[in-house]
Order: structure tokens, then sequence, then C-alpha cells
């Protein structure tokens, strides 16, 4: 197929406006199944979606799409190369998604989607497990690509990346990249995996926080107990769990863990007052979340605590009788999960390491400490004056009519450093999303506004890169 180099914002809207009820429908199909990784019996669901996601990237026009095993949930693959000379966009995204637990406080069932107008989205949101994070974002790339691909507006190669274990982690994208360095050649990553600060006001993150997921067991008694026969006399492992995680932050919500802070880059008083220009408004921060009063870190503002500090906060938390009714038992076992978002510098493994040594050694002899990490990731900054970034940054001036606000994620995603280890190369994050869209909660959701406006933006990245690579 020849490709002429029309970039006619007309030419790309027309089209949208002409397929938006079938872009969405398709969309919504893809959010009816439940591919959760994290649990194994949706094994068959996280094949399904897999195929369903490479037979729309050959119907957007990719010269071939495939699912590559792994040894755990695959990875699809696909690419269109018009000329080997021109540069290449790699876009990475994912099919799974987390667990939609608790089910009961879904306003609907959270794989069958429904569109409702909300205050944040008077034209409309899709309600369902996965809307914005990530199968909302991620399909609005390959209909970007079919967009293009369809009215022959496509500057340069592209290369799709979609993986199904970014919700646990990654464990198995980093081998299947180190054995595809080859056909991985290309020029920047684009992932939309992330949120602008609001729709009226566009941003990109500069930055992600890294992460260090783990769980800690704590046992007593070699069994449960009755708690009148044994009661007092006995150590209670959710007692002393809950005081060893209470005990990781002081009175000032510092951590505690000895030498956490060792390797955290401090910011300067320049960067701080730069981060504070960004429009943030703290009562409807709290409105949103149903909060009289926020809290955190001594002496940073809420943007800072969530961009450019690290935390340590409890995911989850279990053990004893949960049961309907009474069941006086003194509990053989408690647990807890536990993340810490890491800040630049901070070493995942090291954080790791001295979680794990401080809970073993303020253990008291009376019960014994299991900890387990699970996964981790390293934090990531990324270059504003790149290519990339100025790519993504006009791209969003021209489809919003105002510049992006840079800004730093709360979030982590652990691929992203070793993308630049492996690939040598950076990645823009160009998200539609708004933190406001219940990310791994109950009603997760995504505004149509958002979903279309990520379609006509894509392309617009694309123009500008091939332009800034070219001429450079």
């Amino acid at each position: 197929m020849a490709f002429i180099f029309i970039m006619e914002k007309s030419t790309i809207t027309t089209y949208l406006d002409q397929n938006k009820e079938r872009m969405l429908n398709e969309l919504m199909e893809l959010l009816k199944i439940p591919s959760i990784s994290a649990d194994s019996k949706y094994k068959g669901d996280m094949l399904k979606t897999a195929e369903a996601v490479r037979q729309r990237l050959i119907e957007a026009g990719a010269d071939k799409a495939e699912i590559c095993p792994t040894k755990g949930h695959p990875v699809v693959y696909a690419e269109k190369i018009i000329d080997a000379t021109k540069p290449t966009v790699i876009v990475y995204g994912h099919y799974d998604v987390q667990p939609a637990d608790p089910i009961n406080l879904w306003d609907s069932p959270p794989f069958e989607p429904v569109i409702k107008k909300t205050e944040t989205h008077p034209l409309g949101a899709i309600f369902a497990r996965g809307a914005c994070d990530d199968k909302g974002q991620m399909y609005m790339h390959v209909k970007a690509f079919e967009t293009m691909m369809k009215t022959k507006t496509l500057p340069c190669n592209v290369k799709f990346m979609i993986e199904g274990e970014e919700e646990v982690g990654s464990p198995n994208l980093g081998p299947w990249i180190i054995e595809n360095k080859a056909r991985l050649k290309g020029d920047v990553i684009l992932i939309s995996d992330t949120s602008m600060i609001a729709n009226d006001i566009p941003s990109i993150d500069t930055g992600l926080r890294g992460l260090a997921y783990m769980e800690v067991e704590v046992t007593g008694a070699s069994r449960d107990l009755h708690s009148g026969v044994y009661g007092g006399a006995v150590a209670n492992p959710i007692h002393i769990l809950c005081k060893l995680i209470a005990d990781c932050h002081d009175e000032n919500k510092h951590i505690t863990i000895p030498g956490f802070y060792d390797d955290v880059m401090e910011l300067s008083k320049e960067e701080r007052s730069e981060m504070a220009k960004a429009p943030f408004d703290l009562k409807d921060y709290q409105k949103d979340l149903g909060i009289e009063e926020v809290l955190g870190e001594k002496g940073y503002s809420t943007i800072e605590r969530t961009g450019i500090r690290p935390t340590l906060e409890v995911n989850g938390i279990w053990g004893g009788y949960i049961g309907e009714g009474a069941k006086t038992v003194l509990p053989s076992k408690a647990n807890a999960k536990i993340s810490m978002r890491l800040v630049p510098h901070q070493s995942s493994e090291k954080i790791s390491k001295l979680f794990q040594n401080h809970f073993e050694r303020v253990a008291p002899s009376s019960v014994k400490v299991k900890v387990t990490a699970h996964h981790g990731g390293e934090p990531v900054v990324v270059p504003i004056e790149s290519n990339g970034y100025r790519s993504a940054s006009r791209a969003m001036e021209d489809s919003f009519g105002k510049k992006p606000v840079p800004t730093r994620s709360g979030g982590s995603i652990p691929i992203v450093a070793l993308f630049k280890k492996e690939l040598g190369l950076d990645s823009i994050l160009f998200g539609f999303g708004l933190d406001s869209d219940a990310l791994h909660s109950p009603n997760e959701h995504y505004g149509l506004f958002n979903y279309y406006k990520g379609i006509e933006t894509i392309p617009l990245f694309y123009k500008y890169f091939t332009e800034l690579t070219t001429n450079k």
C-alpha cells in the first residue's frame, strides 16, 4: 500500500466521526472478557482476549500479528513497516485487568459494560473492569492505527507489544523482550496507561514511581485456639501483625524502616516550586474521595506525596474468623499484602530486602514471620527535551487547544525501566484517563470524550515524531 503523507485534522476527524459507534462497540465487546491475569481460572479468557486483540490489529492494517507464548500469559505482537528508513514507534499496552473484587460494591456487573453520565464525564463513561486500565487506553492505539491506515496518513513504522501480565508485575515480558531485541528495534515507546489532570487540563507524566510488593505472614500457635481457654496467654498473630504495620510509620507519617530513605532523590526548592504550579484543588480532591482531610508525610503537599515521595501502604490484611455470626477463635496466622512506591535512585531489590530484614528483626519471639517479595519495578524519569516528549506535547496542544502540563505519576509501570535498559528507548507516558476513573476499584470507568480524544490525538504524535526525528 502506498502512503501519501497527508495529516489534515479534518481527514482524521471525519473518519473518526463516521466510525465512532463501531469503535465503541468493539471496545465494549473486549471489556466483556474477564482477562484477570492474577487468577489461573481465567487462563482461557486471557487467551481469548489475546486473540481478539490480534484479530483487531490485523483488521486495522498490520502486516502481521501473532500471539507469542511466554511462561505465563502471551504477548500480542504486531507491526506495520512502510519504509525501513523511517522512524519506528513501538506501542506498549496490556490486555489483562485487575480482579473485580469486591463485586458487591459495583453498581453494575464489572464485565457487563454500561455507559453512564457522571459529573466528571457529562458525555458519558464506560463502566467496566479494564475500561481505563488498560483496555480502553490500549485500544485507542489500535483504532488510531486503523484511522491512519484507512486515511493513508501513517507517516512512519509502528510495532505493537501488548502483554497480558502487567497487573501481576510483568514477570515474563522481560525475558521475552531480551529474546526479541532484533524485532523490537525502534525509536520510542508510546504508552497510554497513565492519567492526565482533567479533561480541560491535558498533562503528560514525566516520571513513574517504582514498586516493591511484599506479603507478610505471622504465625503463632500451630492451630487456631479457643480465645477463652488460651486468650491472654498466647500471642495473637493479628495483634502482632497490626503493631508491626503500625510501627512502620512515625507520628509524621515518615517510614521507620532503617535505610529506607538512604537513596531517595530530594528535589530542589525550585523544582518543588515548579510542581506546585500544576492545577490542583484540594477541596475538589477531598470531595471526590469523600474525605474530610488528607493525611501524609509531614512537610510535603498532596501532589508531592503522590509524585516524588516514597510510600508504604497496606493493600490487604486477613486472619481469623470473618464469616457471619461469632466464632471465638485465637487465629494461628495473620497475613498482609504491602506495597511500597519508590522514587528515583531507590532500588526495588534493596528496599524489599530492607523491608524483610526489618520485619524479621522487630517481630517478637512469640511468633514466626515469613516475608515474601512478589514483584517490583524501578522508578523512571522521562526527559522532557526528547523528541518523543516534544511530539506528545505538540500533539496534545493541537487537539486540546492548550499546552499540556508535565507531571509526575504516583503509579508504577515496572517494565518501563526495562525498556530503557534492554532496548535503550525512552517511554512517552501518553495517558488520557483521569485519576477519578476508579482504577483498580469498583466502578472503574473511562470517559467517551477521553477515548475518542485519544484516537484523535495519537496520529498527531506520529506526525510530529516523524518530522522531528527525520529532520534532526
